[in-house]
C-alpha cells in the first residue's frame, strides 16, 4: 500500500473541496451526515442537482473500466468520497453508482447495462437497497420476500425495512428467495424493480435522529420481468457478496467521524472554563487527540482497501475489518462528543442553545443506528476471530 497520494491526487482532492464549498448553500447543514436534511422538496431538488453536477463533471464514474466511459480511477473515487462525506454535502448515490454499478458491469447484461448505467453516470437515477427484512439483517440470506415465476415475470411478495431514500428512490434492488427448498445461500436471485411499479407500497420509518430517510418496503404481487434478474436464478447470493463488498469498505462513516472531531477540536480551542480554554484540561485534551488519532488509523484502514481496489483485489476479511473499525468508530467519536459538551451535546439541531449546530446529538444517535446497521459488532468480532484476525476490545 502507498502511504501518501501522488500530485495528481491531491490537485483532485482540492478540486473537489472548491466544488463542494462553492456550490453548499450555507443554510446546508454540513454537520448533520450525509442523508441530512433532506426533508423537504427543496432539499431534494437541491440533492438531485448535485447529483447531475457531478455528472456532468464525470466524478460518478471515476472507478468504472475506461469501455464504460470511467477513467478506471479506484483512488480518486475514494477521495471524492471522502470529502463528500466530510462535508455532508448531497449528490452521491451510494447504492446505485457506488454498489450497484461495479456489480452491473461484472455480472449485468449489456441490455442492463446499456439501460441503466448511462442514467447513473449523469446523475438522472437514484437507487435504494432493499436486502434487510424484519428479523434479517446480520443473517441476509435469511430472507423471506417470495418471487415465484410466472412464464417470463416474476411476482414479487414480501415486506423489505430500513430502506433509505426508497421513498425518493426511481430503481430499487433486491434479495429475493426464489428456490424455497434450496439450502439459505442458495435459492435466491438478485432483482432490480422500478419503484413505480404497481403493487409497491412505500412506509416511512422516523429514526431516533428524527429523520425520515429510511422506510418499509412491501410487495403486493409485484410483477417483474425476468430480464431484470442479475446473474444466473438462484446465484444471487454470489452477486450479493460482491455488492456488498463495495459497500462496506466506504469511507462515509469514517470521513464523518474525522469532521466531528475537527469541530470538537475547534470547539475546546475557542471554548474557556474558568479562564483557560477547554484544551488546556488534560482529559478532554486526552481524550480528544484519542479520537484525533482513531480517525487517522481508521482512514488508513479505508486507504487500504481502496488500494486493494485499484489493482482489482477485494479480499472479504480486510473489508470487513475496515466496516468494523468504521462503525465502532463511530460510536467512540461520538461518547467522546458527548462528554465534551456535556449536557449541550444532547440538544437537538433546532434548538438555540446547542452548541455545534446540535451536530453531536444528531451524530451519537446515527451511531447508535450504525450499531444495528452492523448486525453487531460482536458477531462481526467473532467471525473475524475465527479466522484468526480477532481485534482487541475497547
Amino acid at each position: 500500500m502507498q502511504f501518501r497520494l501522488e500530485p495528481e491526487e491531491e490537485i483532485f482532492r482540492q478540486e473537489v473541496r472548491d466544488f463542494i464549498i462553492s456550490e453548499l448553500p450555507p443554510s446546508w447543514r454540513t454537520t448533520q451526515g450525509h442523508h441530512s436534511g433532506l426533508e423537504t422538496e427543496e432539499e431534494w431538488t437541491f440533492y438531485r442537482s448535485m447529483m447531475r453536477k457531478l455528472g456532468n463533471k464525470g466524478w460518478l464514474t471515476l472507478a468504472w473500466p475506461k469501455e464504460y466511459g470511467g477513467q478506471a480511477d479506484t483512488i480518486k473515487q475514494f477521495i471524492l468520497s471522502e470529502e463528500v462525506y466530510y462535508y455532508g454535502a448531497p449528490g452521491l448515490d451510494m447504492p446505485g453508482v457506488y454498489m450497484l454499478s461495479p456489480v452491473l458491469i461484472r455480472y449485468g447484461t449489456e441490455e442492463q447495462k446499456k439501460q441503466h448505467l448511462p442514467c447513473m453516470a449523469s446523475g438522472e437515477t437514484l437507487w435504494c437497497e432493499c436486502f434487510s427484512e424484519p428479523g434479517v439483517g446480520s443473517d441476509l440470506a435469511s430472507v423471506s420476500t417470495r418471487a415465484v415465476e410466472d412464464g417470463g415475470t416474476l411476482i414479487l411478495n414480501g415486506q423489505k425495512t430500513w430502506i433509505t431514500q426508497a421513498h425518493r428512490a426511481d430503481w430499487g434492488f433486491a434479495l429475493v428467495r426464489t428456490d424455497p427448498e434450496a439450502p439459505k445461500h442458495a435459492g435466491i436471485t438478485f432483482l432490480l424493480f422500478d419503484m413505480k411499479t404497481p403493487g409497491i407500497t412505500v412506509c416511512p420509518i422516523t429514526d431516533l435522529a428524527g429523520m425520515n430517510t429510511i422506510n418499509e418496503v412491501f410487495f403486493d404481487d409485484v410483477r417483474v420481468s425476468k430480464s431484470n434478474v442479475v446473474g444466473r436464478m438462484n446465484e444471487g447470493w454470489t452477486v450479493a457478496r460482491a455488492l456488498l463488498g463495495f459497500e462496506r469498505s466506504g469511507i462515509h462513516r469514517i470521513s464523518q467521524a474525522r469532521r466531528i472531531v475537527d469541530l470538537l477540536v475547534d470547539y475546546i480551542k475557542e471554548t474557556s472554563y474558568h479562564g483557560e480554554p477547554l484544551s488546556k484540561v488534560p482529559w478532554i485534551r486526552s481524550r480528544v487527540v484519542d479520537a484525533a488519532m482513531d480517525c487517522e488509523v481508521a482512514r488508513l484502514f479505508a486507504y487500504n482497501i481502496a488500494w486493494l481496489q485499484s489493482k482489482e483485489l477485494a479480499p472479504p476479511l480486510e473489508i470487513s475489518m475496515t466496516q468494523l473499525v468504521g462503525h465502532e468508530l463511530q460510536q467512540r467519536v461520538a461518547d467522546v462528543g458527548m462528554q465534551v459538551l456535556g449536557l449541550y451535546g444532547q440538544l437537538e439541531r433546532d434548538s438555540k442553545w446547542a452548541k455545534l449546530a446540535g451536530a453531536i446529538e444528531h451524530f451519537y444517535l446515527t451511531s447508535i443506528g450504525a450499531t444495528f446497521a452492523a448486525g453487531s459488532s460482536e458477531i462481526m468480532r467473532n467471525t473475524l476471530a475465527v479466522r484468526g484476525l480477532g481485534l482487541p476490545k475497547g
